[in-house]
C-alpha cells in the first residue's frame, strides 16, 4: 500500500516535525536550515477554493450578500408567535420534543425554527445575565 500525502503516518510524522516536508522526505536530525511549510502536491497552493474563500471574507463581498447565506432569508417572527414563543421560555428554557411538536404545529413553523429560536434566545439570555453582573 503506497502512503500517499494525508496518509495517517505522514500526518503523523508532519505533526511532530511541525508540518515540515513531505512525505518521503527526511531532514538530517539538528538540522538548523529553516524550510518554509509545503502542501503536499496534490493541493496546489493557490487552488481556487482558498481564493473564493477568501473572496467571502472580503468587506466587498459581505456587502454585497448582506453577510447571509445564498437563498436562505431570515425568519420574521409575528408578534403573537413571539409572544407564544417567549411565554415557552419562561417556564422551560430547554424545550421538550412534545413542546417542540406543538409550538410548530400552533403557530405555523418548522420545529427545527423552534429549536434554533430557543438556542439563540438561551445565548440572549445568557448575555444579558452576565452583563447585569
Amino acid at each position: 500500500m503506497e502512503k500517499g500525502p494525508f496518509s495517517v503516518e505522514w500526518l503523523a510524522q508532519s505533526s511532530r516535525s511541525g508540518g515540515r516536508g513531505m512525505p518521503g522526505e527526511s531532514r538530517p536530525e539538528g538540522s538548523s536550515e529553516e524550510t518554509p511549510p509545503q502542501t503536499p502536491p496534490s493541493v496546489p497552493a493557490d487552488a481556487p477554493r482558498d481564493r473564493e474563500a477568501a473572496e467571502r471574507r472580503s468587506p466587498e463581498h459581505q456587502a454585497e450578500s448582506g453577510g447571509a447565506a445564498p437563498g436562505r432569508s431570515r425568519t420574521k417572527f409575528s408578534a403573537a408567535q413571539l409572544q407564544e414563543l417567549e411565554r415557552s421560555f419562561r417556564e422551560q428554557r430547554y424545550i421538550r420534543a412534545g413542546e417542540k411538536r406543538r409550538l410548530a404545529a400552533v403557530l405555523n413553523l418548522s420545529q427545527s425554527k423552534i429549536k434554533t429560536w430557543f438556542q439563540n434566545r438561551r445565548m440572549k439570555f445568557k448575555r444579558q445575565t452576565q452583563d447585569a453582573r
